[in-house]
This record gives C-alpha cells, sequence and structure tokens, in this order.
C-alpha cells in the first residue's frame, strides 16, 4: 500500500497524492520543468537549489538511474513532483530506481497528483513557496508555513553549492564503446571555471574542445584568478537570486576587460550586474528543453534548455553592450557581447544535456575570443 503525501502551496492550494520518495517534510519555491527526458540530469543540477520540480511529462522514472548522466555529485532540488512513478525502470545503463536514488539521498517526493492542474496555476499566479509532506496533512498549518517562507528574491543560494577547494577537470564526451572518456592530452587553451552551482556536461563539453579546465569556488579573488594567467574565464549556472551574489558581481567587475569572460545563466546575470544591468525575477521562469531562443546576429531560432527564475532587464543594458539573443516566447534577453571588452554570456544551456545541440557553437566562440585574444 502507498503511503500518502501531500503537496500545499503558500496560497492556500493544496494536491494530495502518494510519497515514492523519503518520508518527512520539505519545501521550497516550485516550479515546473518541461522536459520529456532527463530527469536525474535536472535533480542534480545545482541551479535548482532552494526548488520543488514539478515535472510536467506524464510518466516519470521508466529508464531508471545511472551514475554516469548526473550533473553533480548529488541531487539538489528540495523535492520532487510527477504525475505517475514508474518503479519498473527498463534501460540497460539503469543501476537502480529513481525512488530508491530519492530516499538514499533524502529527497521528499509525491506522485499521483494532477501536474496539469498545478502547472496550469503556476503558469497563472506564479511560482510561489510549498511544501511537501508525509508526516503532516493538516492543510492550515502547511499553507501558514509554507505562506512564511522567504522568496528566492534576496537568496544567495551559491555559497550552498559551490566546490570548496578548486579542482581540475579532465573528463571528456560520451563515446559509445568507453562512455565518458578522460582526456589524457594537454589542451591547447587554460580556462578557469567559477563554480556558482556548475554542471558536469560544461566542463566535458570545453576539455573535449582542448581546454584545461580549473574549476574554483564562487568566492575566489579576481586578484587570485589573474595571477594564474588563464587564457580564458568562464562563469557558471547556479541557484537563487543573482544580485544577492555580491562578491561575485565585484570579482567579475575587476575582469572585464582583463580576460575574455563567457557566462551562462547565473553567469550571464552576475555579468550582468557587473556591467551596470538590473536582474529581476520572472513569474514562473523559463524551465525545460524547448525553449524558441532567436539568435539576433543571423535571424535563426535555437531550440535550448534553459533553467531561471532571473533575467536581465533589457531597458537596463549599456550602450556599450550587444544584445545578442531574445527568448520568442516573453522576449526576454537571452544573450549579451562586448566586442570591446571581449565578453560575452547566453541565459539558456548550449551544453543540452539533456537537449537539443542548436548551441553548443558557443563553446566553439569561446575559443575564438581566447585565440583573438592572444594576437592583440
Amino acid at each position: 500500500m502507498k503511503d500518502k503525501a501531500i503537496l500545499v502551496l503558500a496560497d492556500g492550494t493544496y494536491f494530495e497524492g502518494y510519497s515514492f520518495g523519503y518520508r518527512g517534510e520539505t519545501s521550497g519555491e516550485v516550479v515546473f520543468n518541461t522536459s520529456m527526458t532527463g530527469y536525474q540530469e535536472i535533480i542534480t543540477d545545482p541551479s535548482y537549489a532552494g526548488q520543488i520540480v514539478t515535472m510536467t511529462y506524464t510518466q516519470i522514472g521508466n529508464y531508471g538511474i545511472n551514475f554516469e548522466d548526473v550533473e553533480s555529485e548529488k541531487i539538489f532540488v528540495e523535492g520532487f513532483i510527477v504525475k505517475e512513478y514508474q518503479d519498473f525502470p527498463s534501460n540497460w545503463r539503469s543501476k537502480q530506481t529513481l525512488s530508491e536514488y530519492l530516499i538514499q539521498q533524502k529527497i521528499v517526493a509525491i506522485e499521483g497528483i494532477d501536474t496539469r492542474a498545478l502547472v496550469k496555476h503556476i503558469r497563472d499566479f506564479g511560482a510561489q513557496q510549498g511544501i511537501i509532506s508525509t508526516t503532516n496533512f493538516n492543510v492550515n498549518e502547511l499553507q501558514k508555513k509554507a505562506a512564511n517562507l522567504p522568496s528566492l528574491e534576496g537568496q544567495n543560494l551559491v555559497d550552498k553549492v559551490s566546490c570548496k577547494n578548486s579542482y581540475k577537470w579532465s573528463t571528456g564526451d560520451w563515446d559509445l564503446e568507453t562512455g565518458y572518456r578522460e582526456v589524457k592530452k594537454k589542451g591547447k587553451y587554460f580556462v578557469v571555471a567559477y563554480d556558482f552551482g556548475i554542471k558536469k556536461n560544461i566542463l566535458r563539453l570545453m576539455t573535449e574542445r582542448g581546454i584545461d579546465v580549473l574549476v574554483v569556488p564562487a568566492e575566489k579573488s579576481y586578484k587570485k584568478i589573474l595571477s594564474m594567467n588563464p587564457d580564458g574565464i568562464f562563469l557558471s549556472n547556479g541557484p537563487g537570486d543573482p544580485a544577492a551574489v555580491e562578491y561575485a558581481i565585484e570579482n567579475v567587475k575587476n575582469l572585464i576587460g582583463k580576460k575574455p569572460l563567457f557566462g551562462i545563466c547565473l553567469g550571464h546575470q552576475i555579468l550582468g550586474l557587473a556591467i551596470g544591468c538590473k536582474t529581476y525575477k520572472l513569474k514562473f521562469g523559463h524551465h525545460g528543453g524547448n525553449q524558441p531562443i532567436k539568435n539576433l546576429s543571423n535571424g535563426k531560432v535555437e531550440i535550448a534548455a534553459e533553467n531561471h527564475g532571473f533575467a536581465i532587464a533589457e531597458n537596463s543594458v549599456p550602450d556599450f553592450v550587444k544584445v545578442t539573443h531574445k527568448n520568442l516566447n516573453d522576449n526576454t534577453v537571452e544573450g549579451i557581447e562586448s566586442e570591446k571588452y571581449k565578453f560575452f554570456s547566453v541565459q539558456y544551456h548550449p551544453e543540452s544535456s539533456p537537449g537539443p545541440h542548436d548551441s553548443r557553437y558557443l563553446f566553439d566562440n569561446f575559443i575564438k575570443l581566447m585565440e583573438e585574444n592572444k594576437w592583440t
């Protein structure tokens, strides 16, 4: 017999279902992700710290969990919501069920609710704080508790997900015969990557392109970065409000114009704040693998993966910076660049794991920028 579970939102909306994760209670901002596959990459993405993720695709768990495709060392979502959990996975790479994985890492999860109704509610009224519980089913108590939870606005969650010590990365892309392969050959370029919540596939794609990557903690000072004399500096994705990560903004201010910079997601927002832009919280954010992004330089539309709840305000972008990409769903800024100061960034995820590969050229653009900088 299945154990009961309940989801209660801050506005009093609630859904009753069943537990398929760890027994207990968890809280966070409830958001939805429109990807049809990739649940294990999603739950291990550090950018989801502070959030409870709802999957819009109905059957989740059907290919189990493998340990090659995780995006970090552990699960970072606060909770997980699905329509139908599949407890009998069928995949030659599967090592355990999704339920076992969630229980092992003490992640509370609920299934059997009307996720379509929940997603429509979030779409109409915005993302909000919520609680999943398998122990307390008093809606009034849970609603009051959820209503008193702090918003993600003003929260620096980078400190919770960033590495504590620097480390070198040497794993490349996937090989059908050997899996993810170790790259032993010395790379042509040396990049220092700020870990604001970095995903493994970002590192793999840089390594695969002949880049030696050193990942450093989010608080590493710009002086120490410049003393390493890297060819380029990467600003990673991550969770929470970018404006709250003040030390990162200050460091990036002092790196602009010194070395080529490439930012993704939170890194894009931090770079924007460092050049004087403003950021704001979106109503329900962009989370999924099917976002249409228009490249303004060539008119092409890229289908991309995204995961963010904040955006750069276009009317705050300074004159010396060019807006390069926009989201066609809501016309928000998705990319910026400055030829003069040798930086560019995108709001979406070109590492695309899982998801379309339309935007991987951005890693090649980073290499071109570093190459050009060597001769100036």
